[in-house]
């Protein structure tokens, strides 16, 4: 792996997790020069649609367009993210070698039990990998992010804050029409909801946050504890 700080790490539990979640985000910040990365925890080798090859090729596609600087997969198992020692320190590991600003998850409340299970591994690994005598592979220093937040895949939830991507929706929507094997509806398709107007779906949240903040769309995140401003009369 090249070695390289990043500003944002995304952790997801399958590629095009992040994408749905904040690939607005991610690409309005690669875009203003910062380093965002994006780790997939498991390879997907039992979605219903494509293959793990071809999703494979999907993501760094996907990863080009919104303007990552890296993306991996730690190939741990599909419907296998059980809360397990082995699994938090392969994430804490990744955390100390790229030593990220921020790190995002998906969001505890998902239909899909991956997405919730992925997010209570980051949170322990981001606490972990921090710990001075935590021990990961390669003698890595400890590091910890300066805060962790939370994205949504599936839900609707009331946000604590959101970000304003109304300039990077149509990056977004392009990221996610990388992912053909799960988001086109074919003669082939296994019938699942990410092939019954998905994109649009989420196209439709985005726009609903934008419009409860006065902006055309944005995406909204959960934090796990208060958000601290300094001050309130600077640019928001």
């Amino acid at each position: 792996m090249e070695r390289v700080k990043l500003d944002i790490l995304a952790f997801g539990a399958h590629a095009d997790d992040v994408e749905i979640g904040m690939g607005g985000t991610l690409a309005k910040y690669a875009s203003a020069g910062r380093l965002v990365g994006i780790c997939d925890l498991t390879r997907a080798e039992l979605s219903s649609n494509g293959t793990v090859e071809r999703r494979v090729q999907e993501s760094k596609k996907a990863a080009d367009i919104l303007g990552a600087s890296w993306r991996g997969t730690l190939d741990l198992p599909d419907r296998g993210l059980m809360m397990k020692d082995e699994y938090i320190r392969k994430i804490a590991g990744i955390i100390r070698f790229y030593r990220p600003e921020l790190v995002f998850a998906p969001y505890f409340k998902d239909r899909h039990p991956d997405h919730g299970n992925c997010a209570q591994l980051v949170k322990e690994a981001v606490f972990s990998a921090g710990i001075q005598k935590f021990d990961t592979a390669g003698g890595l220093l400890p590091h910890r992010p300066r805060n962790v937040y939370f994205y949504m895949i599936n839900g609707f939830h009331s946000p604590d804050f959101i970000i304003d991507i109304s300039n990077y929706m149509k990056v977004k929507i392009n990221s996610l029409e990388a992912y053909e094997s799960q988001f086109s509806k074919t003669d082939e398709s296994y019938d699942t909801p990410l092939v019954n107007g998905y994109i649009e779906s989420v196209e439709a949240r985005e726009r609903l946050f934008g419009k409860a903040a006065g902006v055309s769309y944005a995406e909204g995140f959960m934090a796990d504890g208060p958000i601290l401003i300094n001050d309130l009369l600077g640019e928001p």
